[in-house]
């Protein structure tokens, strides 16, 4: 039997009447890369919401590592190794790179702001250490020490992802990461994402980026109106008829596919 980390069943959230999620079924394997693509107002992101705790679930079940989750809230769910970026970049504007991956990193107890008063908040090299782990999986060390004002757009959204790598996590759910990144930057992105799975990490992307998913999972989902409409390995996403129909389109499909086959190959080509 498959060792799911995280497996939802009948999975339902409801909004005034509307379900936002149907009846979501889907599982993420450890050590594998698990995504999610679907139109705006899909559902996407509130199938997050649901898994991570920030929305409650109407019906159906999540569990993670073997435990039902349902009841927990979203920072004993991150405790437990389930840990989300966001869509928006959430950076603190006032603090270095660096110092955004520490305050996500350090655990954080009910005396803490007094510690930080005091100016005694406890050095812990172990959590240092992932800090700078962090930071050397996303190419971010060299702008260790930058304010996320002075970077690019492109990088500030990798610095997102390295806070929630900091904590070391189990299962990295990625909302939307490529969001506002050009196809170079989103490539490389992908490269990066891959290299997760080195590291004793499950991934589940969600995202617009077609040819970042394709080409980075290794198993698809295609949700619809809340409802999961297709789903299989890249291929089988690619060549399914009901995610060109009712999804893209059946020419919108076949450009994305292209644009797909094309990022491939040219990571297996000459990507770093």
């Amino acid at each position: 039997m498959t060792d799911n980390i995280l497996e939802t069943k009948g999975l339902t959230v409801t909004f005034g009447g509307l379900n936002a999620n149907d009846s979501v079924n889907l599982n993420v394997p450890r050590g594998k890369f698990v995504g999610l693509i679907g139109p705006n107002g899909a559902g996407k992101t509130t199938f997050i919401d649901a898994i991570t705790g920030y929305v409650p679930m109407s019906a159906g079940t999540a569990t993670f590592a073997g435990e039902d989750i349902g009841s927990l809230k979203p920072h004993e769910r991150a405790e437990r190794g389930l840990v989300r970026t966001f869509q928006s970049l959430e950076l603190f504007e006032d603090l270095s790179v660096r110092d955004n991956l520490l305050v996500a990193a350090y655990p954080t107890k009910w005396y803490s702001f007094i510690l930080d008063m005091l100016y005694m908040t406890p050095k812990d090299q172990e959590t240092e250490d992932r800090v700078n782990w962090a930071l050397d999986i996303m190419g971010l060390t060299d702008e260790a020490d930058a304010m996320p004002t002075d970077l690019p757009h492109g990088r500030r959204k990798l610095v997102g992802v390295a806070r929630a790598l900091a904590a070391k996590p189990d299962l990295i759910l990625l909302d939307e990461p490529a969001a506002g990144l050009d196809t170079a930057e989103s490539q490389k992105l992908g490269q990066h994402l891959r290299e997760f799975l080195d590291h004793d990490m499950s991934v589940f992307l969600i995202d617009h980026d077609m040819g970042l998913v394709l080409s980075v999972c290794d198993y698809i989902y295609v949700l619809d109106f809340g409802e999961i409409i297709a789903e299989g390995t890249p291929a089988e996403v690619r060549e399914d008829p009901a995610v060109k129909a009712a999804y893209l389109g059946a020419e919108a499909g076949d450009v994305q596919a292209a644009a797909a086959e094309a990022v491939v190959g040219a990571q297996s080509s000459g990507g770093e």
